[in-house]
């Protein structure tokens, strides 16, 4: 084992080994956990570093894509993707999160078959350590379940050490029925053995086996995949469905304490590396929920703002940012050395449940009706107990916008300009999913031809064909992307913009959703007005604490506030970026 000369780390990391492992040897499973992560060569920091707020800056934005997300037919996807970057993301965001990008069978890369392996069809590791090199990097780490096709599981059904104690196995006589899990298919599915028939859990799908995370030995393999993607260029971690990693028969298998002790262990280990590693927790689930996986400054750095967007499309659907509001008031700021991560759009659909107790039955159904309406679609998951309720909402972001609860109207460029603002406005780290970006639209043939509601959001641009469309100032897709642009490289020079500084939500009018924020100086405020519906709205100076003795400026249109006027005016959609240092 290597020598660590703090204290504290062997101290703190044998206590977390007693809490998860009780009936090991927590002296020994430290020193396996130190080499796995650590291995020949390699040295942990002297001393681990503290939470601060130096991690990120109001610089920091992410891209959010699938690696072949644009094709050509003649180029390897991740030199498309690096070129793509390159040309149209530089200045933009500085980090991009390629989901899954290893060989896999099913759900599009979350039914891994090798963690250890570049998926051929995308390229191989140096196309991931070229854009590493210009951009920070994040990667899935899918630890809560494999491929039923993976060598892992084919390892278990022939009896093979160590895969024979790798899956979790329960009976179909087992109490299951107050499992919390996303989706409507059979928790366990019967499969045949060495040993004979077997059943397994699947959170997920059948192709997804749940790993058993009690065995020790599955951890330490994990924590040697994630040194394989550090020493890739990988600095961002993401910890996909962590919260179903541990189960227990009898239990909701979500949340439980050994869950939250494992990410606890991986972020000591990060703390403690010589690399900077930030851990992004993906957990779709209601807001307490959520907030938990910070921890105590001891969990996650980072953790999806998952309510965000349902709630800023109900806003600009509604033309009132009551909800919005209602729940922005009562988010706490991140802890020190903790941020969220902020975003409309991902791979995935817009969650519901994370709105459960926030967005009222009806207005949630008016959301529904409206999405059906522009021909987007809704996925179920089953509840305890028996029936479903509506998962999550299958669109483009961009497509989603395209009317209001009242129908269609001339606004539907500025309604997903504003919904992608106020995104940029909030405390945290701003992401967008390429999809957003490109004003992508639905792609119904997609789901045709998988049979998969998730596809009408996972389109493939032919990369000729989009140069072409964002060369050509007359589409939607240079329209959008320009103005995103203009956008976030204003934001990028806002110190108010920091994902830490303060932020206070302002009790403004139903259809204006505004954030004042400053600078962790105190040098800059900026207020940042977004007008939900489509109407023109007047904000009163009276709302704001515009400082009569400093120069306001929007910083959106450099126009200079006049403060002889009662009011600022915002015309429908407008967002506005008011400041005292331009």
């Amino acid at each position: 084992m290597h020598t660590v000369k703090t204290r504290s780390f062997t101290t703190r990391l044998t206590t977390l080994l007693r809490k998860i492992y009780p009936d090991q040897d927590a002296n020994l499973l430290a020193s396996k956990i130190v080499d796995a992560f650590w291995p020949e060569g390699q040295q942990p920091r002297k001393r681990g570093r503290l939470p601060s707020n130096n991690l990120w800056t109001e610089k920091d934005a992410l891209l959010i894509t699938y690696g072949n997300s644009i094709l050509d037919g003649a180029h390897k996807p991740l030199d498309l993707m690096h070129d793509f970057l390159l040309r149209r993301m530089k200045g933009l965001v500085n980090g991009v999160h390629i989901l899954p990008f290893f060989p896999f069978t099913s759900d599009d890369g979350f039914a891994v078959s090798d963690f250890r392996a570049v998926n051929p069809q995308l390229g191989d590791w140096p196309d991931i350590n070229r854009i590493s090199e210009d951009f920070h990097l994040m990667s899935d780490l899918v630890l809560n379940h494999v491929s039923s096709q993976g060598a892992w599981f084919n390892g278990y059904r022939q009896g093979q050490s160590p895969y024979d104690g790798f899956f979790f196995e329960a009976s179909p006589e087992d109490d299951l029925s107050s499992v919390v899990r996303p989706r409507t298919t059979p928790l366990l599915q019967e499969v045949e053995t060495v040993n004979g028939p077997r059943h397994v859990w699947c959170t997920f799908s059948h192709d997804q086996i749940d790993l058993d995370f009690r065995n020790p030995e599955v951890l330490l393999e994990f924590l040697r995949i994630i040194r394989l993607h550090v020493d890739n260029g990988v600095r961002i971690i993401r910890l996909d469905a962590v919260a179903f990693l541990w189960k227990e028969v009898g239990t909701s298998s979500i949340h439980l304490p050994q869950t939250h002790a494992i990410v606890q262990l991986m972020r000591l280990l990060c703390d403690y590396a010589v690399e900077t590693i930030i851990l992004l927790t993906e957990t779709n689930v209601p807001k307490a929920e959520n907030l938990s996986y910070f921890g105590n400054r001891n969990e996650a750095h980072a953790i999806y703002n998952f309510p965000l967007p349902p709630l800023i499309l109900h806003a600009v659907m509604s033309g009132s940012a009551q909800y919005l509001r209602r729940w922005q008031s009562g988010m706490p700021p991140a802890q020190l050395g903790c941020a969220y991560l902020n975003f409309t759009a991902s791979h995935d659909g817009i969650g519901m449940r994370p709105v459960e107790g926030i967005l009222p039955e009806p207005e949630q159904a008016k959301m529904i009706n409206t999405i059906k309406d522009i021909g987007g679609l809704v996925s179920m998951r089953a509840l305890p107990g028996g029936g479903e309720t509506p998962y999550e909402i299958n669109t483009t972001f961009y497509e989603a916008t395209g009317q209001t609860f009242a129908g269609a109207d001339a606004y539907h460029l500025e309604r997903f300009l504003c919904s992608q603002t106020i995104v940029m406005s909030l405390e945290g780290i701003p992401a967008f999913y390429i999809h957003s970006m490109l004003a992508t639209p639905n792609d119904h043939a997609q789901v045709e031809r998988r049979g998969m509601n998730r596809a009408i959001n996972r389109h493939r641009w032919d990369y000729p064909s989009l140069n072409a469309l964002l060369d050509d100032p007359r589409s939607v897709q240079a329209r959008v992307l320009g103005a995103l642009s203009h956008r976030l490289r204003v934001r990028a020079k806002q110190p108010a913009f920091h994902p830490n500084a303060t932020q206070f939500t302002m009790p403004l009018d139903n259809a204006v959703f505004g954030v004042w924020r400053q600078s962790l100086d105190r040098h800059q405020s900026i207020f940042a007005l977004h007008n939900v519906s489509n109407q023109p709205v007047a904000v009163s100076h009276m709302s704001m604490n515009l400082i009569d003795d400093e120069t306001w400026v929007d910083l959106l249109t450099g126009e200079k506030i006049d403060m002889m006027q009662e009011a600022i005016s915002l015309a429908p959609y407008q967002c506005r970026w008011i400041t005292n240092r331009g």
